[in-house]
């Protein structure tokens, strides 16, 4: 801070000093055709207070460019034909009508790159055409003398007309912009990073000599533009540049408008950097200070918050809110995609989703196949059920029941077990998927993805058995219930406490089972069978129809239940309510219909609660339920 105050008020003092030419030092005032000073000769005093003065910060040029530029006349007329030509052919004319420097060389070639991304020109032409040989040959024999900014826009330009990496005059641009990077100003130095991140990438040698003097120099930031610029296109080439920025974001943090934040919140989920205390001051600006937010903004921002599941209900509401007005003039893709965001973050906002389903059945000829997809999964996540549930499923069946065989297997399985969810699972649909030729795909397969599309096959066969009592088959073979085992999953404290307290309830070992994987591809945390009294008996005697291989065949004698406890911690839940998500909710159900009667243990119902006295304050005194016929088939 104290250099940076000791640069301006020295820059403020010369100020009076640099405006007129005749208090220049002669050492500025060479003719256009000279070098001005050696590489090897170190640069005078006054020269280090202007290269990085605020001037040159705000325009791209230095004091000596200004000067130079101005107390020329001939040069000042030059450069404003240059700016306003229309077309190359006026350009190249310049050249030919005028005894040209090598600064106004570059302006040229620049001005021609700039016509030809703004009109659409083929370039080929423009780098074959003789006068333009004729002007890289000029600022390749005065290249030392190319002004700072004209020599990065120069590179630019030569890239950007698509000029052969390998020439000769494009490796002397490039090897003089190296050796100067010391002496260009920082806005400089983001320029050209932003420019090489997207026109190359992070092989590019110059960029990655660019971004180490951006680190270097990052205490020279200075502006909420440059730092959104920064982080959105090239923090993703540095790390330890994107650490820095990250810093200097969440300092400014309450001079962000909307779009800054926007900007910044998408270049924080595309890189996968889940700041929290960035974001946390983000989103407390956000609210505080921004009432109206565009659609693009809020709808960047809840995919944003999605990707990187990082949980604000404030901004939630807000967006949420803020969203539903604009919902019967979004596109199929804009609903969509607005939709998934808030289900991955668990968030049901009732008059949000009531008003997609409604979109869903007013333009039911714009969705596509894949869109009407994404919606019933968003719904099945959150286990949303739309008040015109009647007509939102039968356009939903009309529309996809035809289509199933042009869906791929894992879209298709999704769709059926999202359905299955909702209880709207119908027989074609259940048959499909359950075919041997279709689960015949995916067998050996040992991937991950594979590994839970067959976990969902499970669940789907159990909404079948459990579920549709009008649906004949085909079922999964009995050889292919094996249970997905979970991998590495840690015990949870609520985990450890429900297994000592139920210890305690079932005395004997022989009394209770624990971590139980069912052939209905669900997850029971323990289970006993209890007889009329609620006396826990022994289990291996008895016949497990829910079990790959049951120890016993002996049926429950007149007046036993079979019990099961099912664990739920904080993710299970929607983030609104304490409102099971659909995944658990369907668990939920096929247990029950299992035959179990089921004890829910949750944060709220610690399990060291539950004495061994008290065993039957926590079993539901329901009457007994007719357990499935048969065995694991």
């Amino acid at each position: 801070m104290a250099a940076r105050l000791v640069r301006r008020c020295c820059w403020r003092h010369f100020g009076a000093f640099v405006s007129t030419p005749s208090a220049v030092p002669a050492s500025l005032l060479v003719p256009p055709g000279k070098v001005a000073m050696a590489r090897a000769v170190p640069q005078a005093p006054f020269t280090l207070f202007h290269t990085s003065s605020p001037s040159s910060w705000a325009d791209g040029f230095s004091v000596k460019e200004q000067v130079e530029d101005s107390r020329n006349p001939e040069h000042k007329v030059i450069r404003e034909l240059i700016e306003t030509a229309m077309s190359p052919q006026e350009l190249f004319q310049l050249s030919e009508l005028h005894a040209l420097n090598s600064n106004q060389a570059s302006l040229i070639i620049t001005q021609l790159s700039r016509l030809a991304v703004e009109k659409n020109l083929e370039t080929e032409s423009i780098l074959q055409d003789e006068r333009f040989q004729q002007l890289i040959g000029i600022t390749d024999s005065q290249i030392s003398q190319v002004w700072n900014n004209a020599l990065v826009n120069l590179l630019k330009s030569l890239y950007s007309l698509g000029m052969d990496s390998n020439r000769r005059e494009m490796q002397s641009v490039e090897q003089e912009v190296l050796w100067r990077l010391r002496r260009l100003t920082f806005r400089q130095l983001a320029s050209l990073a932003e420019f090489l991140a997207v026109r190359q990438g992070k092989e590019s040698k110059l960029l990655n000599e660019v971004i180490r003097k951006l680190e270097l120099r990052w205490t020279e930031l200075e502006g909420t533009r440059a730092v959104v610029m920064l982080m959105s296109k090239v923090g993703h080439v540095s790390p330890a540049l994107m650490d820095r920025l990250e810093d200097k974001a969440l300092e400014l943090a309450e001079q962000f408008n909307p779009d800054d934040i926007r900007k910044i919140t998408l270049a924080l989920a595309y890189q996968n950097r889940r700041c929290v205390p960035l974001l946390r001051a983000l989103s407390y600006h956000l609210i505080q200070k921004h009432s109206e937010l565009s659609l693009n903004v809020l709808m960047d921002l809840i995919f944003a918050y999605g990707k990187l599941n990082f949980h604000q209900p404030q901004v939630f509401q807000k967006i949420a809110t803020d969203l539903h007005p604009h919902i019967s003039t979004m596109t199929p893709i804009e609903v969509t995609r607005c939709i998934r965001s808030f289900a991955l973050l668990k968030w049901l906002s009732l008059p949000l989703f009531e008003a997609i389903a409604q979109y869903a059945l007013d333009n039911t000829k714009q969705l596509s196949v894949t869109h009407l997809c994404g919606i019933v999964l968003s719904f099945a996540r959150l286990n949303f059920q739309p008040s015109g549930s009647e007509d939102f499923f039968n356009m939903v069946h009309e529309e996809l029941q035809s289509q199933l065989d042009s869906l791929e297997p894992y879209l298709l399985t999704d769709l059926v077990w999202s359905l299955c969810v909702l209880q709207q699972a119908k027989a074609p649909y259940l048959q499909r998927v359950l075919a041997p030729d279709f689960h015949a795909r995916i067998q050996g397969d040992q991937s991950l993805k594979a590994q839970n599309l067959w976990l969902k096959l499970l669940h789907i066969n159990a909404a079948a058995k459990l579920e549709s009592p009008d649906y004949r088959g085909p079922f999964l073979p009995a050889e292919m219930l094996r249970p997905v085992e979970p991998a590495g999953e840690k015990v949870t404290l609520l985990q450890s406490s429900l297994r000592e307290a139920l210890a305690g309830v079932v005395g004997s070992r022989d009394n209770g089972r624990f971590d139980i994987h069912t052939i209905y591809g669900w997850h029971i945390d323990a289970e006993m069978v209890v007889n009329s009294e609620n006396k826990p008996l022994p289990l291996k005697g008895f016949a497990a129809p829910h079990l790959l291989h049951s120890e016993g065949t002996k049926p429950l004698p007149p007046g036993a239940r079979r019990v099961a406890f099912l664990r739920w911690e904080f993710p299970n839940f929607s983030n609104r309510s304490k409102d099971l998500l659909g995944r658990y909710v369907m668990a939920r159900r096929h247990i029950q219909a299992a035959g179990f009667l089921v004890v829910d243990v949750s944060s709220s119902l610690s399990a060291p609660s539950l004495p061994a006295p008290g065993l039957a304050a926590v079993i539901p005194s329901r009457p007994p339920v007719r357990q499935p016929e048969g065995g694991g088939g």
